[in-house]
């Protein structure tokens, strides 16, 4: 019989939407924006699928509520830093084989739905 890779899960946390300070202009430093935090997250769930057990799952519920906390209680400049900032919570998880961050700051230009910053990270 082949010996199979361990069954790696993707998950997708899709148009979470927040509200943060977000910018460099005088209004943006004083009113909050809405931001959209899409994730993709990659870890080996064969534990999980095998003992059908919530401890064995990596817990998206806890890596969400920590985004949420740290992203409506501070202020960021640049999308950038707050899209890495992001995606350091999600890797401190140590199950996490790979992630990916795209955080979307709708209307941000005059004729463009939205501008996004997207950050991956990945460990052996």
């Amino acid at each position: 019989m082949p010996r199979l890779e361990p069954a790696m899960a993707r998950i997708r946390v899709k148009d979470l939407r927040l509200r943060t300070y977000i910018g460099i202009k005088e209004e943006e430093i004083l009113n909050k924006q809405d931001v959209l935090i899409n994730l993709t997250i990659l870890y080996p769930a064969s534990d999980a699928v095998r003992g059908n057990d919530i401890d064995q799952a990596l817990n998206y519920r806890t890596i969400t509520k920590a985004i949420i906390q740290h992203v409506e209680e501070n202020r960021f400049a640049l999308l950038e830093r707050l899209t890495q900032e992001v995606l350091d919570l999600v890797m401190q998880q140590p199950q996490v084989r790979y992630a990916e961050v795209e955080v979307d700051k709708p209307h941000a230009l005059r004729f463009a739905e939205s501008v996004s910053i997207t950050l991956a990270a990945h460990r052996d």
